[in-house]
């Protein structure tokens, strides 16, 4: 699918050397290529690459555009050939990649009920496996942030009662987002938590937006409960498609409900958020008082029963972090306007991602804790790796910073990293190794970038071995300031968990 913006000054779907050149050539594509929806209305309309729609229609499809998601193509294309700007043929290229594809898939292959899923049918929707799929999903994405002594997995048997509080922790629409389908049932995480124990449910602000939070009626809930659980958080009220935030706080009156809750309550504090992207959730972060936080995503029709599951010990918590979460002085720093990865020191501009960022982090991409101890050990990891080069190589008799990596001399070149991980807890559970490389610092290198990650399952008290291989010219390398991939040389670092392994890469 080709997208509405432009790459090098050309729209992606009126691009040839990107359509035909790299997904059919390079990556062998076949299959078919679809605009993503109203694309080339957007080239023409908004963009004004082409005076007219017949021109638009016609560049789309010569540079290799088959399918349009939306009207414009059927509505410009006869006048295209008509105009002399297409010819015939090109048209037949297209439709040959589309209906090759619904050959695959087998539209032509005769009656539908005698194709394997051709019984399919109203009784395989809901099924009791899709809807523990559901579940199984939801519990499997949601990430532990915090966690203090003694306070998350709660007993369900001596927990006698528990305050939910929060404008998310009733809600259902909410949990599934957008793009989403017809949900078989809801369970809200009100009504997931009830299953387990007594609850007193208070929503301490009408909306998300929480202009004004009924702060005293919360605070009398928590004081009297054994625990409590802030359901916060946001919706697509806040965000959503064509719809950005401009801070990363919680909004309205959520921190002070937060923070006052918290203060009065007599047991636990567990702050569960429902969001798509991150948040400036420092305060909660360094608040005593708020003894564990989940991150829980739009968690979907099943939601509040595995954020109960997780709160519970039903379910011990594996999910990671997809994203750093920024404090808010990043996005008053860094105008979303400016796409550049890279730190600017001149500037003060501090870079984007995991990869590049230099300043302060919230949480960071990968972070998740469980309710066991896992520790991790290097089995086996080389510290010195060399790369053949010719005889007569220009890195032979002069100091290099790195070599390209081209096809003679990577061949074959790959090792193996072996890491033990142990679960030293009495909780069975999964978890994700993760294996970055910090490498030299040449040619503005990332300071870490992840080259693998594995996802395991431990009972309590066992150990496991996770194998990498480690490609070294896809691994190890870098990309310069002409865009060209090169092995970095000298010294790379890599991390799992909190091992560091230096490995040296040299001619």
């Amino acid at each position: 699918m080709c997208s509405y913006n432009k790459v090098n000054g050309k729209p992606t779907c009126a691009d040839p050397d990107l359509l035909a050149g790299v997904i059919r050539g390079q990556w062998k594509l076949n299959g078919y290529i679809v605009s993503d929806c109203d694309s080339v209305d957007v080239l023409f309309k908004n963009q004004h690459y082409t005076k007219t729609p017949e021109e638009a229609a016609a560049k789309v499809i010569l540079a290799g555009l088959d399918l349009n998601c939306g009207s414009f193509l059927g509505q410009h294309t006869e006048a295209a050939v008509k105009a002399g700007l297409l010819n015939e043929s090109a048209i037949d290229k297209a439709v040959t990649n589309n209906f090759a594809t619904l050959m695959r898939l087998g539209f032509f292959d005769g009656d539908p009920s005698k194709q394997p899923y051709g019984k399919l049918g109203p009784k395989d929707v809901c099924t009791p496996e899709h809807q523990e799929l559901a579940r199984e999903a939801a519990r499997q994405g949601i990430v532990l942030l915090k966690n203090s002594p003694g306070s998350l997995p709660l007993s369900p048997t001596a927990i006698k009662t528990l305050a939910v509080i929060g404008p998310n922790a009733n809600v259902t629409k909410t949990m599934i987002g957008n793009y989403e389908g017809i949900p078989c049932k809801y369970t809200t995480p009100l009504q997931g938590l009830t299953t387990s124990v007594a609850t007193n449910y208070v929503p301490g602000c009408t909306n998300v937006a929480c202009g004004t939070a009924q702060v005293d009626d919360a605070k009398k809930a928590a004081a009297s409960a054994d625990a409590t659980v802030l359901v916060m958080g946001i919706d697509q009220s806040q965000e959503r498609e064509s719809f950005d935030r401009v801070s990363i706080l919680l909004p309205g009156q959520q921190p002070l409900l937060i923070t006052e809750v918290a203060k009065a309550a007599k047991g636990p504090v567990i702050l569960v958020i429902m969001s798509g992207g991150g948040f400036d959730i420092s305060f909660a972060k360094n608040d005593d008082k708020i003894t564990s936080i989940l991150w829980v995503g739009y968690p979907g029709e099943a939601g509040g029963a595995a954020i109960a599951d997780v709160i519970f010990g039903y379910y011990n918590p594996s999910g990671r972090l997809p994203m750093t979460w920024y404090p808010q002085s990043y996005v008053d720093k860094v105008p979303m306007t400016n796409m550049n990865m890279r730190p600017d020191p001149s500037n003060g501009y501090p870079g984007r991602t995991y990869r590049f960022y230099t300043g302060e982090t919230i949480y960071t991409f990968g972070d998740g804790l469980s309710y066991s101890k896992i520790t991790h050990e290097l089995a086996k990891a080389p510290r010195l790796v060399s790369i053949p080069l010719e005889e007569d190589h220009v890195c032979r008799s002069s100091e290099c910073k790195s070599v390209e990596a081209v096809e003679q001399s990577c061949k074959n070149l790959a090792f193996d990293i072996h890491v033990r991980v142990q679960n030293r807890g009495k909780y069975g559970g999964s978890h994700t190794v993760f294996l970055f490389s910090s490498p030299p610092s040449v040619h503005n290198s990332p300071q870490k970038h992840l080259l693998g990650f594995e996802k395991v399952s431990l009972t309590g008290k066992s150990e496991t071995l996770v194998r990498f291989k480690v490609d070294v010219c896809k691994d190890l390398s870098v990309v310069d300031e002409l865009g060209s991939r090169k092995v970095a040389l000298g010294q790379h670092l890599l991390h799992v968990g909190s091992l560091k392994h230096p490995l040296t890469v040299r001619i």
